[in-house]
């Protein structure tokens, strides 16, 4: 079977990032293993829009059919251009920033490029903006029994939180109005092919001994497969009832910071030939709780810290139900996290990354 798109044609937007190169393989050549969505659209038409002077060569070889364009969408103008001709399609908007340089970046980023693209799709006469947002809007689970769902209210972990919060309610502001559909969609921890350097990096700790394990290990992260996420977003375009909703999407139960690490490391051993040291980097609780005032700190003046952030977060519980999508979408996360971070450990060892110093 195959997916139906409103007048065939789709827009992407972050088609260079990790979850754009996986709906762009899934819009493609379909999801084996998603019987209703195993076959691409017939016809399709998919324009993806890329940063202006990015090498796009290897995107341009795996997706010749694709029209890729370049564009700012801090820039109107772009965002005009991108959607022209857009009257009636779909479109997937995938841009997000998490890790800044500075913290304005997280709003111009998340918030007004939303807003100008959405202009843009309204203007165009687009049918359907789906947006990807995130689990930081509605923070940590205040236990572990705790689960976020559709109903839970905002409380945003830091500025990126606040960024995703607002990103949100400007499109339920927009969906007011009537002039263009719209779907929310929030995913957790990315996990899967396509992968960027940072998750490489993790990968060579868990083989290395150093994978942070912060207390007994046993707090909960709800995580998503690129490929689960990819089916979410499809039928949330399709499925005329998603119109105006906002859907929680992960695999179909949290996992353990330690089931995380020892999946991983298991298969590094037992099926890419690495020799693991079997070792954690332990810390206490009391490190993390030092990373989130040190990261609050810089926040407030503007800065920011990739590792300080994760390390704030490496305790928490960040857990959720994906009861609704699974109800109303038909979403079912037919990748799990062994097979997930299987073909992810694949594409690493095909681009020789197991020995190669990752540089974030």
């Amino acid at each position: 079977m195959n997916p139906q798109f409103p007048n065939n044609t789709v827009l992407v937007t972050g088609a260079s990032g990790w979850l754009g190169h996986a709906l762009l393989d899934a819009l493609t050549h379909g999801i084996p293993e998603v019987p209703r969505l195993s076959e691409p659209c017939p016809g399709l038409s998919i324009r993806a829009l890329v940063e202006p002077g990015q090498d796009i060569r290897q995107l341009q070889a795996l997706y010749p059919k694709v029209d890729f364009i370049a564009g700012d969408l801090r820039k109107p103008e772009d965002c005009a251009r991108f959607c022209e001709g857009a009257k009636g399609a779909t479109i997937f908007h995938l841009v997000g920033l998490i890790h800044p340089k500075r913290i304005r970046d997280l709003y111009d980023i998340n918030v007004q490029c939303t807003i100008n693209l959405h202009d843009a799709a309204i203007q165009a006469g687009a049918k359907r903006v789906i947006s990807m947002s995130s689990n930081s809007p509605a923070g940590c689970n205040p236990d572990r029994e705790h689960r976020f769902d559709e109903q839970s209210p905002y409380n945003p972990y830091m500025h990126y939180g606040r960024a995703k919060m607002q990103m949100e309610q400007a499109i339920r502001a927009i969906q007011s109005r009537g002039q263009v559909e719209t779907v929310i969609i929030r995913a957790t921890w990315f996990y899967g092919p396509f992968h960027p350097p940072r998750q490489s990096l993790f990968f060579q700790m868990v083989r290395d001994g150093g994978a942070p394990i912060i207390g007994d290990g046993e707090n909960l992260r709800s995580m998503s497969c690129v490929d689960n996420v990819a089916q979410a977003l499809i039928l949330a375009a399709i499925t005329e009832k998603a119109n105006g909703e906002l859907y929680w999407i992960a695999d179909e139960h949290p996992y353990t910071m330690n089931t995380i690490v020892d999946t991983v490391e298991r298969l590094l051993e037992t099926e890419f030939g690495q020799t693991c040291k079997h070792k954690r980097l332990r810390l206490p609780h009391l490190a993390c709780e030092v990373a989130r005032l040190v990261d609050a700190t810089l926040q407030s003046v503007g800065l920011y810290h990739q590792k300080i952030h994760v390390l704030s977060e490496m305790n928490k519980h960040i857990a959720c139900s994906i009861t609704k999508a699974q109800h109303e979408l038909g979403y079912h996360p037919v990748i799990t996290l062994e097979e997930g971070a299987r073909r992810s450990l694949r594409q690493m060892q095909e681009r020789g990354e197991f020995d190669k110093p990752i540089h974030l």
